[in-house]
């Protein structure tokens, strides 16, 4: 018998309290405020509310990050600089790393920095959020979107998920069910590979006739380094630990307190099956440039985190019957500048003023809510992603061929491949090699790296730095539709790979004597970081990530 739920009705709700929502549910309170002060038509009474997994606002919010402020001195013009940015860049360097050199660059236009500011993600949210609750919305953090309501073909709100589920999927004594939240408009703004967001892109085929997205995991490590960088010094590397056919990038930034980020980027259509992105991070400080650094200091904190870097013709459709997407549930990434929390916030901020329009209109129809997508493409973030349309694509031959690509694109500003206005993708899945096949060459395994505690980590120690914390008894949130693959086709052919490209330790083959093969899948959901790289990286499609119990997860606060 289905539970007996409660009904919330809100007339606008925003899902995920990151940059987007929240920039867009300010926006779009102002613009009911200033309305409804000026005296001209009808007054507006519009309930408003972000809806947030993670148990805090911030908790679930990770990137490099050197923000573009050009959003922010939008949204905030009046006092944008109180903020909690961490220090405008100041020192920049680019260098290509071989594994024992770090050979200086000059920086490309795309990469300079100037006038942008290095920060903390999860700082800025919460500042923003309280900017947000001060405008009188109300933001609801530790409840996880779980499905999407609809009536008919129009979205009609999202049932949270339920709480107090045991393991075995049995109510325990502190079971509350879902609420159902109705509203006239829904706007997803959950992430990377948002679970409502790809049930909607199912159901209502918003990926079709696009290029499928491709990912990055972007992973990332807080440390604490008496007097060696200042506050906005930025270092960007290309090269080594990486190969020459595998896409990605490291950095290390400074910031007040002591504190250094260092990160490293891998693109998630990599081709070895043996790379492990947490073991070439790991590598990748090792380096004489980074060691240097860090062997000075000592890491307090560690988070990881998928990006989608498929540019323009990878954005779904952003809107439909009662509902848009934003941020990088809608591709909000500019992959060439390594920046998309500029473009996240005024994809919100777009989704706002069409919202306004429509509830001004009364009609948040399909029809009326396409305006959207105008609004993207006759703005300034319009402009920046269309002249990277093919940044990705073009590192599908190689990163010398991607790097002229993107210094045509630089010079001509996006028009120098005008006769390839769509270079085409593949999901990143699919370029997995496999270890039988005689068509794809040797398979090398990395050499591994030594783990010493103090400039290396295993991925445990960095799980425990990622504050991860979930309740153990509830039910797996990683669900694998069929472990037979795993034991006997995935570890022939791909050496089950879903225990290397994980950050978190999550996948284990275990021995088990009951099994013909010798071996079982293990599953440590407790340890998982939501970086949502099992289901973009399994090689046959067969994990499903979905949000566990409310307020679960990582607490990326102070990263």
């Amino acid at each position: 018998m289905a539970p007996e739920r409660e009904t919330l009705d809100i007339d606008v709700l925003f899902v995920g309290a990151g940059p987007a929502s929240l920039a867009g549910a300010y926006r779009l309170a102002t613009l009911i405020a200033e309305h409804n002060e000026s005296g001209h038509g009808a007054q507006l009474e519009v309930s408003i509310a972000v809806l947030e997994k993670g148990a805090e606002v911030g908790a679930h919010a990770l990137s490099g990050a050197v923000v573009d402020p050009h959003a922010l001195r939008e949204l905030y013009p009046a006092d944008w600089r109180e903020a909690p940015l961490e220090a405008e860049v100041k020192d920049e360097k680019l260098l290509w790393l071989t594994s024992k050199r770090a050979i200086s660059l000059p920086v490309p236009p795309m990469l300079d920095n100037e006038g942008k500011y290095v920060a903390s993600l999860g700082k800025l949210v919460k500042w923003m959020a309280a900017k947000v609750e001060a405008a009188g919305v109300d933001v609801f953090a530790g409840f996880p979107g779980r499905s999407v309501l609809l009536d008919g073909e129009r979205v009609a709100g999202v049932r949270t998920g339920d709480r107090g589920v045991d393991k075995h999927g049995k109510p325990k004594s502190n079971y509350e069910p879902g609420i159902d939240i109705r509203s006239k408009v829904v706007v997803l703004g959950e992430g990377p590979r948002g679970t409502l967001t790809l049930e909607l892109e199912k159901s209502h085929g918003l990926a079709r006739g696009r290029n499928p997205q491709v990912y990055a995991i972007g992973l990332k490590e807080v440390w604490e380094v008496p007097g060696v960088l200042a506050a906005g010094d930025v270092a960007h590397t290309m090269g080594w630990p990486l190969d020459l056919h595998t896409f990605g990038g490291g950095f290390i930034y400074g910031m007040k307190d002591d504190l250094v980020i260092v990160g490293l980027v891998v693109g998630l259509d990599y081709r070895n099956p043996y790379l492990d992105p947490h073991q070439e991070f790991q590598r990748f400080k090792t380096h004489p440039e980074l060691a240097k650094i860090l062997r000075r200091g000592r890491m307090h904190y560690y988070g990881a985190k998928a990006i989608p870097e498929g540019g323009w013709w990878s954005m779904p459709k952003l809107s439909g019957d009662g509902f848009l997407l934003i941020g990088d549930s809608g591709g909000f990434v500019n992959g060439q500048r390594l920046k998309g929390i500029h473009l996240a916030m005024k994809s919100g901020m777009l989704a706002a003023e069409t919202i306004f329009d429509a509830l001004r209109k009364g009609d948040t129809s399909a029809a009326s809510l396409a305006s959207f997508e105008d609004r993207v493409r006759e703005s300034w973030a319009g402009d920046e992603l269309w002249e990277v349309r093919n940044f990705h694509q073009a590192f599908d031959h190689g990163t010398f061929a991607g790097i002229a690509q993107a210094g045509i694109g630089m010079l001509t500003r996006g028009r120098g491949f005008g006769i390839f206005n769509r270079l085409s993708a593949e999901p990143g899945h699919t370029k997995l090699q496999r270890l039988n096949s005689p068509f794809d060459g040797k398979v090398e395994r990395p050499e591994p790296v030594a783990i010493d505690g103090a400039l290396t980590f295993d991925k445990l120690a960095d799980v425990y730095n990622s504050a991860t914390a979930h309740e153990e008894d509830q039910p797996v949130h990683l669900l694998v539709h069929d472990t037979d693959i795993c034991i006997y086709q995935c570890a022939v052919e791909y050496a089950n790979p879903c225990q290397r490209f994980c950050p978190a330790n999550v996948y284990e083959m275990v021995d088990d004597g009951s099994s013909p093969t010798g071996q079982r899948l293990q599953i440590n959901a407790s340890n998982c970081v939501h970086c949502k790289t099992c289901d973009i990286m399994d090689p046959y499609q067969i994990i499903t990530w979905v949000p566990p119990e409310g307020g679960g997860g990582p607490n990326y606060g102070k990263m």
